[in-house]
């Protein structure tokens, strides 16, 4: 046992102080201690409050259903690309479908136009053959209405014969002026069948 004496000796004096010290410093680290550990929990007091975590579980679930979004749209970009392009159109952003409309109707009066000049492009070496047919079938024209006008002059050369001839029967103008008309109307029409 040590006397209790022997511990004011100057070396044991310098020990008790450097102990004090040791004490009072670990004091002092474990008060800072406490006021980071109170400071923190009075920052984090306010995200733990349940406003903050619902507004926190707010913003995370809308991730989440954009997340969710997402993931679909690649799933259904990854199908679209398994599928074969041959038989499917291409996909046209909104923006522009009012553009793809007015380039359609274009298209479509254009290929008209086309067609029509090609068929104009095609007739030009048939032209002189269609200009000779016509010419020739002028002439004939031409002819048949001379001819006509001969049957027509011979009715009436025939009709007054017969008025001549056939005094007994009175036959009316109206009748006779109906007949040449029937006459020359069945002529006409022999000459547009012919043409």
């Amino acid at each position: 046992t040590l006397d209790l004496t022997c511990r004011k000796d100057p070396c044991f004096v310098k020990f008790s102080e450097v102990e004090k010290m040791a004490n009072i410093r670990a004091e002092i680290n474990e008060k800072k201690l406490r006021t980071e550990m109170l400071q923190l929990e009075k920052e984090t007091a306010d995200i733990a409050h349940p406003f903050y975590l619902g507004k926190k579980c707010e913003i995370l679930e809308d991730m989440n259903r954009h997340l969710e979004a997402v993931l679909k749209e690649k799933r259904a970009l990854r199908k679209m690309l398994i599928k074969p392009r041959c038989q499917e159109s291409l996909p046209i952003e909104a923006t522009f479908h009012k553009y793809v409309v007015e380039l359609l109707a274009e298209a479509v009066t254009f290929i008209e136009k086309l067609e029509s000049h090609l068929q104009t492009v095609r007739s030009i070496p048939q032209i002189p053959n269609v200009m000779k047919n016509m010419d020739i079938a002028l002439t004939k024209t031409e002819v048949l209405m001379i001819e006509l006008e001969e049957l027509g002059e011979q009715i009436l050369k025939w009709s007054e014969l017969q008025k001549e001839v056939i005094p007994l029967q009175a036959v009316s103008s109206m009748q006779i002026c109906f007949d040449i008309s029937h006459a020359l109307a069945i002529v006409s029409l022999l000459i547009f069948i012919s043409i």
